[in-house]
């Protein structure tokens, strides 16, 4: 009988040692009673602000300077902002006018969607903008159809 009890404590800590050894390699915790891998602590995960400050704040920057660069290259407000500093002869002046002009509608959304954020999910978000995005360009091209072709 004490021969079983010896082979069983033999093999318990062989376990133990084997999920200790997983255990180290990866950065989850196995539970020795069970086997079950625990979640992550806290010391292990950041929290998500804190990853998205730390290594993704230049990533939205970036991804943000190039959406709002390539999404105002040749609209009206350039052209406006060119047929303004060519009749005024005011360059400067025009730029800090426009640039002002900017950053105020760039702080407006900023605003608003700071305010939506707190108040809906992102997906519930993200399904409105698509929504809306597809109201217009329908709306653009039931526009151009009947432009184009007069009933």
């Amino acid at each position: 009988m004490k021969f079983f009890q010896t082979r069983e404590n033999t093999d318990q800590t062989q376990i133990d040692l084997e999920q200790k050894q997983i255990s180290e390699s990866l950065p989850l915790q196995v539970s020795s009673e069970k086997g079950e891998i625990l979640p992550p602590t806290n010391s292990q995960s950041e929290p998500q602000e804190t990853k998205v400050q730390k290594t993704g704040a230049w990533a939205v920057f970036a991804s943000t300077f190039v959406t709002i660069l390539l999404a105002e290259i040749g609209d009206k407000t350039q052209l406006t902002t060119l047929l303004m500093t060519a009749e005024s002869q005011s360059p400067l002046i025009v730029f800090l006018g426009a640039g002002s002009a900017l950053v105020t509608t760039s702080l407006l959304g900023v605003l608003l969607g700071q305010w939506l954020a707190s108040r809906l999910s992102p997906k519930t978000v993200e399904r409105a903008a698509g929504i809306i995005l597809l109201l217009i360009s329908l709306t653009l091209i039931v526009e151009v159809f009947y432009e184009n072709f007069p009933g």
